[in-house]
């Protein structure tokens, strides 16, 4: 869910990043591409990426940024009540869709390192500021796993962490998590 408001930090160098290749849904996902660039091709994000077309979030996923985006799969998002899906991505509900996607998107480029040094300084959890304006909480769920509950007690897990992009870095998700 890549939202979408121009990050309050300034982008940095994608060189001052990690460079290797990350495969998420079975394609290589490269640094060098912007998140919708390496989304679209990811099989494993078709729901999502269809999402941010019907929500008219692709140009500014492909800006500047940076953005820290937290991207359900489409087995989250068939993890949803019935008929939840096909219903947000109604034209007459793009406000809501938008709200979702953008809950799910964190200004800044925010990888697993930094998260879990968050997580550390907060003393079990990190408060992530979203740009849909809610708040996600981070912690450990295990020695190495992060956990991310929304605001209203649903938990989602990091899958897969630092898949870095020219424009942000995005964490693949196992549930979709929904605003208040």
């Amino acid at each position: 869910m890549m939202a979408l408001v121009a990050g309050a930090f300034a982008a940095a160098p994608v060189a001052s990043y990690a460079q290797s290749t990350v495969m998420v849904g079975g394609e290589v996902m490269y640094p060098s591409k912007d998140i919708i660039d390496n989304a679209v091709n990811s099989k494993d994000h078709k729901t999502l990426v269809a999402a941010v077309k019907a929500a008219g979030l692709v140009e500014t996923l492909k800006g500047k940024g940076p953005f820290t985006v937290f991207a359900p799969t489409d087995d989250a998002f068939e993890n949803l009540p019935e008929g939840t899906v096909e219903t947000l991505l109604k034209p007459e509900n793009k406000g809501t869709l938008t709200s979702v996607l953008t809950y799910h998107v964190v200004s800044g480029r925010i990888d697993a390192a930094e998260l879990m040094k968050q997580i550390k300084a907060g003393k079990g959890q990190a408060k992530l500021k979203t740009v849909a304006g809610g708040t996600l909480t981070a912690t450990m769920n295990g020695a190495k796993n992060v956990q991310l509950t929304d605001e209203n007690g649903n938990k989602a897990n990091i899958s897969v962490y630092d898949v870095y992009q020219s424009n942000g870095v995005i964490h693949v998700l196992d549930r979709v998590l929904l605003p208040k």
